[in-house]
């Protein structure tokens, strides 16, 4: 028992050691306090400024200027200014008339190189190669080659058809053309057709005036007492004689198809049944309508 007893106290004394080397201190921990969420209100403050501080800076340019899309300064639409112009002129102009007209000049030479060559092959264009004295021309290439009254009345007396010659596309070649039919007409050497909304001239035809002679004033005389019928006397006298005439609108009266209805086909037999009662059921079938 003295062992034990010497066991116990020595645990003791060790256990009382230990307890001093390590006091219990009671430490108070202060809780952490969040951070206050933004009320709504300061949420949307927040993200507008945000998104007012993302957006990129642009300028301000007024809704009716055009964009700088380069329009005009294609070498086909360049072209196309050089065939007007020369559409307006009576002679045949140099490429440095047309490269002034078009603003050209301080242009690149493979550029001035590329209109030459395009304007020469065009079939709007005529083009006269240089000479040792005169440079190359070019001038317009209309569809009748007609810029004066002489010429237009020899292409008209030419022409082996009574076709006619269309103004616009005289007017195309000769802007002009319109005041000189005018006079050509009327000292009647054109007959001239007109449009109904402008009386402009729309399509012009040689005038020959051996074919102009007077009648007798006796023969104009009675031509204008005859009396012509009215507009329904004919075809009075025609349905008169059981003839219709050719302008009465025919009714042709389509037979009037009448569908005929079909009838049901007797059902066959269907399924016999009560085979085993036959001597006792009668049969009825006959009484069935």
């Amino acid at each position: 028992m003295s062992y034990l007893q010497n066991q116990i106290k020595s645990f003791n004394a060790n256990l009382g050691v230990v307890a001093g080397n390590n006091p219990t201190k009671r430490t108070i921990v202060t809780p952490v306090k969040p951070a206050p969420s933004p009320t709504p209100s300061q949420a949307t403050d927040s993200s507008k400024n945000d998104l007012k501080r993302k957006r990129p800076e642009v300028p301000e340019v007024p809704y009716s200027q055009p964009r700088d899309t380069g329009t005009g300064q294609h070498i086909m639409t360049q072209i196309t200014y050089a065939i007007e112009y020369l559409k307006t002129k009576n002679t045949p102009q140099t490429l440095s008339d047309i490269l002034s007209y078009l603003s050209m000049q301080t242009r690149e030479q493979s550029y001035k190189s590329s209109v030459e060559k395009i304007l020469r092959g065009h079939d709007k264009v005529d083009y006269q190669p240089a000479q040792e004295s005169t440079p190359a021309l070019f001038s317009f290439r209309p569809a009748h080659n007609i810029r004066s009254a002489e010429s237009l009345l020899r292409y008209l007396q030419a022409q082996r058809t009574a076709q006619g010659l269309s103004v616009k596309e005289l007017r195309d070649g000769w802007p002009d053309a319109e005041d000189t039919i005018n006079e050509l007409e009327a000292e009647g050497r054109l007959l001239v057709t007109r449009n109904k909304k402008d009386n402009h001239a729309r399509m012009v035809w040689p005038n020959d005036p051996s074919l102009n002679f007077e009648i007798d004033q006796e023969f104009q005389n009675m031509w204008h007492r005859i009396k012509l019928p009215e507009p329904g006397a004919l075809a009075d006298e025609l349905e008169k004689e059981g003839l219709t005439p050719a302008n009465k609108n025919q009714k042709v009266q389509r037979p009037v198809k009448t569908q005929e209805k079909k009838k049901r086909k007797p059902r066959s037999g269907g399924r016999t049944t009560n085979v085993h009662m036959a001597g006792i059921l009668k049969d009825y079938s006959h009484l069935k309508k």
